[in-house]
């Protein structure tokens, strides 16, 4: 098991366009295994490439559906297509963490729906339909691949309140970093 640092906001590769994969070998399985096993330790339930400092269009999640059946799997080049966003106020149900800004949670509208094209690690495409917490994952790991992460998206009075605990956290700049099953981030 090989468990990489996560890094956090402000590291460049985090705020920047990752790049499409044109190796399909043994560094990109080596890459994805150690993906898994650092998404399990975190623990988590989607990581993107970028977050382990690797600017390449990848993602892993895992997730259960509500009858228990597992979602386990690497998306790699996706395109993702979403409904259309519902104009409405943010409940509970809308929290969103993200282990580049750990053990902060914030209120953040996504599309309810989503359709995830992609290919796995033997370049075979595939398409996921998805609704609920499963769609907001692939929106939320796609957006590492574009750039963003989901404090980036957040209303003017949330990203308000995110902005201040990247100061007083001395995030917002390259360098820091966190490793799963080491550091205690409650600290």
């Amino acid at each position: 098991m090989t468990v990489l640092p996560i890094v956090i906001s402000g590291e460049p590769v985090l705020h920047e366009p990752a790049a499409p994969v044109t190796a399909f070998d043994d560094t990109l399985r080596q890459l994805v295994a150690d993906m898994f096993d650092t998404m399990d330790e975190a623990p988590g339930v989607g990581l993107a490439a970028p977050q382990v400092g690797v600017g390449l269009q990848v993602f892993v999640y895992d997730y259960a559906e509500d009858d228990g059946t597992p979602r386990r799997g690497v998306a790699i080049n996706p395109e993702l297509f979403i409904s259309p966003l519902e104009i409405r106020d943010t409940t509970d149900a809308d929290d969103e963490g993200c282990l580049s800004f750990p053990g902060e949670r914030f209120p953040l509208v996504r599309a309810e729906k989503a359709i995830l094209r992609a290919v796995d690690l033997d370049g075979k495409p595939f398409i996921i339909e998805c609704d609920g917490w499963f769609a907001r994952i692939l929106q939320h790991e796609f957006d590492h691949l574009l750039g963003y992460l989901y404090i980036d998206r957040l209303d003017y009075e949330f990203n308000k309140q995110a902005s201040k605990i990247e100061r007083k956290r001395g995030w917002g700049k390259p360098g820091k970093s966190w490793m799963p099953g080491v550091d205690n981030l409650d600290d």
